[in-house]
């Protein structure tokens, strides 16, 4: 599994559900009931290492919509009503970003609601994708419309392990 997700020393900690508890208060709280995992619409939380629920970006982004909150009895995704952020998550673009080798795609600027990715043109047709950290939310549909897999979701500590 681990293999599958890149992450083949198993030391890249797994993207919880929005609003988790940090990772340590999390896995003591968590029960491991599932009940978030049909709580989301889009199907992008599952089960994984260890039976914890983590956020799977290969279907789609988040949208924050909180349905997985209330079915956490236990507490570990705990929503308060000063949460305005739902995680730390942040985007990094690989350089084998398709537009950074002269190919055309815009699909990570596309697919960005809050326009954190814009392009800035270069000579011989390169087109530098520009990644406003400060507008982006971590929700992943970069992740997910990126055709050969350039872009990296972390948390904002670990971005150079992202990379």
């Amino acid at each position: 599994m681990q293999f599958l997700r890149g992450d083949l020393s198993g030391q890249r900690d797994p993207i919880r559900p929005p609003w988790s508890l940090p990772e340590s208060e999390f896995l003591n709280k968590c029960n491991r009931c599932g009940d978030c995992v049909p709580a989301c619409e889009y199907e992008l939380i599952k089960i994984g290492r260890g039976g914890y629920p983590e956020i799977d970006f290969s279907q789609g982004g988040c949208d924050f919509c909180g349905d997985c909150v209330p079915v956490c009895k236990p507490g570990a995704i705990k929503k308060s009503s000063d949460d305005a952020v739902p995680w730390t998550l942040k985007a990094t673009i690989l350089d084998s970003c398709l537009s950074m080798n002269a190919v055309i795609c815009r699909s990570c600027g596309e697919a960005c609601e809050v326009e954190a990715i814009k392009f800035k043109l270069e000579v011989g047709g390169i087109a530098i994708p520009l990644l406003d950290q400060d507008k982006c939310n971590g929700c992943g549909e970069c992740f997910t419309v990126c055709p050969d897999k350039s872009v990296r979701i972390a948390a904002e500590e670990s971005q150079e392990q992202a990379a």
